[in-house]
């Protein structure tokens, strides 16, 4: 992700803050630019921004952010619907009448929105399920009661979120148990967006076939693999051929790993680079790391020379601090060749759009609207 200023003072801001510690300025994304801009108050409920490109765009702050206090988007003065891009996207939030339910749901949109941004980066589209109503994209976040348990995973378009995982303590401890190395909320909703996209852009198309030949045969009893992978657990050798255990159930649940991976290193790669981090293999400076292409625009090679060094970097900082590894991965050369795969599937679907863009709002057309389906594919 590209670094953001406030637009009155220039002040370094993140992509979730609301104000500017510095000018005390009202900050809000907006998605048709991408970016994160200050407004001034004009009134009645409107906000005009200091961004030179919108200095005479009046918006509103979307309902989730006015009232809420859960999001950081802003919408067109002249929108009718009252919420963003982003919160249309949701159909069911956490019961805010219960303790930490509200900072549960700000953690899980927070998380959504970053996603959603990293999409809108690559060029991808996201279908709402107004467009769509049968496979468009919708999320819902749930928790369990009465001892029924929800079940993070998708179906066809809709992502069920356990809003546990907003839980950093029941998180942590569900990792532990699990034997895990990573699991974040972020990396929640890339895993499960790549299941969406399998879907949109794998299944029942030409890259089938490629996809069997590295991944295997999607057609295996997803229910009895996974019964096995609880039963039995990972090969020990899954190092070898698979990123994480997991990957290693069936080959939806490998693509599915093996897409929030690559989203990890495009946006972390991203980041470092606007921050202005030298990435250095070896002991000298690599001549072919000197550019940072956009996301999207980085050919694969050159996006996996930027991140071992940077892997070495994070680690060893975390080290320093006396934290565990940042990144606790060893890619194996099948690995790389499967995120090689996931690189050419989205560039393939960025070149077939007619506008790949950099503003979410191109990737984010509108509302969604009801399902009821259970999650099929964690």
């Amino acid at each position: 992700m590209k670094t953001f200023h406030c637009n009155h003072c220039n002040q370094l801001v993140f992509f979730e803050n609301f104000r500017c510690e510095r000018c005390e300025s009202l900050l809000g994304f907006i998605p048709e630019i991408a970016e994160i801009s200050a407004f001034e108050d004009v009134g009645d409920g409107l906000w005009r921004s200091r961004h030179p490109e919108h200095r005479d765009t009046l918006f509103k702050r979307c309902h989730n952010y006015e009232v809420e206090k859960v999001c950081n988007w802003m919408v067109p003065a002249e929108s009718s619907d009252p919420l963003c891009h982003a919160c249309r996207l949701t159909h069911t939030i956490p019961n805010l009448r219960v303790a930490n339910r509200r900072y549960y749901w700000f953690r899980l949109e927070a998380a959504k929105r970053r996603l959603l941004y990293t999409l809108g980066a690559l060029g991808l589209r996201v279908e709402s399920r107004q467009v769509n109503p049968k496979t468009g994209l919708q999320f819902k976040f749930l928790e369990d009661k009465r001892g029924k348990r929800v079940l993070t995973g998708h179906d066809r378009g809709l992502i069920t979120m356990n809003i546990a995982e907003a839980d950093d303590a029941q998180r942590e401890r569900v990792r532990l148990s699990m034997g895990e190395p990573y699991r974040t909320l972020l990396g929640h909703f890339r895993h499960e967006i790549g299941h969406y996209y399998f879907d949109r852009l794998v299944a029942n198309t030409p890259w089938i076939t490629d996809f069997r030949a590295l991944f295997g045969d999607e057609r295996a009893n997803y229910r009895e693999a996974l019964l096995k992978h609880y039963k039995d657990g990972a090969p020990p050798d899954w190092g070898k051929s698979f990123v994480s255990a997991y990957a290693t159930t069936h080959p939806w649940e490998d693509w599915a790993e093996t897409w929030a991976h690559y989203l990890h290193i495009v946006d972390t790669v991203d980041t470092a680079m606007a921050c202005g981090v030298a990435l250095m293999p070896g002991n000298s400076l690599d001549p072919t790391l000197e550019a940072r292409p956009p996301p999207g625009e980085a050919t694969f090679d050159h996006l996996m020379k930027q991140w071992f060094p940077l892997t070495y970097a994070l680690n060893s900082l975390n080290r320093s601090l006396g934290m565990p590894d940042a990144y606790p991965f060893a890619l194996a050369p099948p690995v790389v060749e499967k995120l090689r795969f996931v690189d050419r599937v989205i560039a393939a679907a960025r070149h077939a759009q007619p506008s790949p863009g950099v503003a979410v709002s191109a990737m984010i057309k509108s509302s969604a609207t009801s399902s009821d389906r259970q999650p099929l594919s964690g």
